[in-house]
Order: C-alpha cells, then sequence, then structure tokens
C-alpha cells in the first residue's frame, strides 16, 4: 500500500508539472490540489480495496464493488482535495463550482482519468504478482509430484532385488536367510513409519545407508565392508530421501559382488566452498570390467533425475574409475543458504 501510495505522489507531481505548463499560474497551488486529490483518493480506493477483497488472493473486491469503490474515491478526493487546495490557496471554499464550464470539465476529466488510470495499473501489477505466484506453486506442486513418483519407484526397485537374494538363500543357507528377513522387516518398519517429506536430514539418509548396508552384510558376510564419514557439521544439511542408496546398490551389484573377494564400500560426504559433495566409492571391479550398460541403469538414471528436478543444473553426478580401482560416484549440489 504504500508503495502505491508513492506512486501517487510521484504521479500528482507530473500532473500538476503539466498543467502549469498548459495552464499556468502557480505550481505549488497546482502541487496542493494534485496531491490532495491524489492522496486522499488512494487511500480511499486502497485502504477499501483490503476491507473489501476479504481473503481474495488478488486483493480486488470482486463484481461491482470494485467499481463503486472507485467511483466512491474520485468523488471523495475531488470533492475533499479540492477543498484543502482552496484553504491552501486562498480561494473561496468549492471555487471549482464557479469555473468555466470547460474548467470543471477539465478538473473532473483529469481526476476521473487519473485515477481509474492509476487503479488499473495498481490491478494489473496485483494481478501479474498473483499469476506469477501461482505459476511457482505450480511449479513446486510438479516437482514434488514428480519427486514422490521417483520415490515410490525407486523403493520397489530395492524390494525386488532383496527378496530375490533373500529366496536364494532361504534354498542354500537358511539361518541367514532369516537374519536377513529381520534386518529387512526392520528397515521397512523404519522406511514406512517415516514422514514422506521431500527432504529429509543427510543424517537420516546416513542411518538409513547403515540399515541397507547391514542388510546386505547378511547376504555377502564379510566379502561387504563398508564406511560411512558424516561430518558433525553436515548432519542436518536437508538432501531428497533416496538420494545414496542406489549408488550403493550400484557399487554391490556391479563392483563387488562379481569380484571373488569382494570389497570395500566408502561414503563420505564434505562441504566444498557452498556445495555439498558426496563421494560414494568402491574397491569393485570397476567400469572396465562393468557391462557396456553401465552408469545408464535404472538407479543411477533415477539419481541424475533426483538431482536434476530439485537443484537443476546445479545438481551434478559423476562415475569415474577411483584412483585405487573401482568406481567412484560423485554428487554436487549446492547447500542451502
Amino acid at each position: 500500500m504504500l508503495r502505491h501510495g508513492l506512486i501517487t505522489a510521484v504521479f500528482c507531481c507530473i500532473i500538476a508539472a503539466a498543467l502549469t505548463i498548459t495552464q499556468g499560474g502557480s505550481w505549488s497551488n497546482h502541487l496542493v490540489y494534485s496531491l490532495a486529490i491524489g492522496t486522499i483518493s488512494w487511500l480511499c480506493i486502497d485502504g477499501g480495496r483490503l476491507l473489501l477483497a476479504g481473503r481474495h488472493e488478488i486483493l480486488w473486491p470482486k463484481g461491482p464493488w470494485g467499481f463503486v469503490l472507485v467511483a466512491i474515491g474520485v468523488t471523495v478526493g475531488f470533492l475533499v482535495g479540492n477543498l484543502i487546495g482552496d484553504a491552501w490557496s486562498g480561494a473561496p471554499m468549492l471555487d471549482f463550482l464557479d469555473f468555466g464550464g470547460h474548467k470543471l470539465a477539465t478538473a473532473v476529466v483529469i481526476t476521473i482519468t487519473a485515477t481509474i488510470g492509476m487503479c488499473f495499473f495498481f490491478y494489473s501489477l496485483g494481478r501479474s504478482k498473483h499469476l506469477l505466484g501461482q505459476i511457482e506453486l505450480e511449479r513446486r506442486n510438479a516437482a514434488e509430484a514428480r519427486l514422490k513418483l521417483l520415490e515410490t519407484q525407486l523403493e520397489p526397485h530395492m524390494l525386488f532385488n532383496t527378496l530375490a537374494n533373500l529366496r536364494v538363500l532361504i534354498t542354500i543357507d537358511p539361518p541367514r536367510a532369516v537374519a536377513m528377513l529381520d534386518r529387512l522387516n526392520s528397515y521397512l518398519r523404519m522406511t514406512l513409519s517415516g514422514s514422506r517429506a521431500l527432504a529429509h536430514p543427510l543424517s537420516a539418509e546416513f542411518d538409513r545407508l547403515a540399515d541397507y548396508l547391514e542388510l546386505m552384510s547378511v547376504r555377502m558376510g564379510p566379502r561387504l565392508h563398508y564406511t560411512l564419514d558424516l561430518p558433525e557439521a553436515l548432519r542436518d544439511t536437508p538432501v531428497p530421501p533416496l538420494l545414496l542408496q542406489p549408488l550403493v546398490e550400484n557399487s554391490i551389484r556391479h563392483g563387488l559382488e562379481p569380484k571373488v573377494e569382494g570389497g570395500q564400500i566408502t561414503v563420505r560426504a564434505h562441504r566444498d566452498a557452498d556445495q555439498l559433495v558426496i563421494e560414494v566409492s568402491d574397491t569393485g571391479v570397476g567400469l572396465d570390467a562393468a557391462p557396456p550398460s553401465e552408469g545408464s541403469g535404472f538407479g543411477l538414471g533415477q539419481v541424475r533425475e533426483r538431482l536434476a528436478t530439485v537443484y537443476g543444473a546445479q545438481g551434478q553426478m559423476r562415475l569415474a574409475a577411483a584412483p585405487d580401482g573401482g568406481t567412484c560416484a560423485t554428487l554436487r549440489f549446492p547447500l542451502p543458504a
């Protein structure tokens, strides 16, 4: 409302200057008349619209009430503003009624035109702001729906792989199958009881990852070793759920399982300037021994898509050979301000 008042004052100064140039007379008198009429009209219309609009998002009265409000604002502004101008200039009260017909008509036309023009300008600004807000809301809702879809695709993918492994263990090692089923039950209880938020703390992502790796340890035994390194300062950093598990699953399936002696998986997070960097590295067979489709599988594709949905071009994933053999997946995305 204050911004509208300042714009109205500037517009009134322009009208006063134009009247001084075209009709002559004292610029100060024209300025007082113009500011008085404009300010009172602004107070009536801008204050009235806030009272009448209620919870309407555009903050403008619906139906004919908007036109009625403008008419009242113009009338009150013209009458009271002229009274103030007459008092300032020392003219008789309501002196404008003694104007020649064309002068009175000119004053009325200027007042009506200027007020309606300013009202339309402010209404257009408000409507544009409202529409931009709606577009941003729909874009955010679309991103949220996309993330939900990705999450519902990732969870069954992990579950199906685990059940397939469990089926094999039931026939060859029932005790380990029971232990694996217990881990799976614990993992699913934590997953299903958690909130379905679009983000959770990085510590929750690491805790979930620890449960998953313990689940895999039951199946792989001493062939699987892992290290999770999360600095205390980054524990509360919000990240999308299920961001790291597909990378670890990829390391196990394509890196460690083809290797007879298994190997080590290391998940490490650190800060690089204003970015969060998460590395998932393994000592598996490496990219050279991986199938031709490596790097474009379901899990990795979903991670890339989640990063793009949440962070746009600022979210990056790079898959490269680790210096000591194996594979390293690196995620980079901006830290929250």
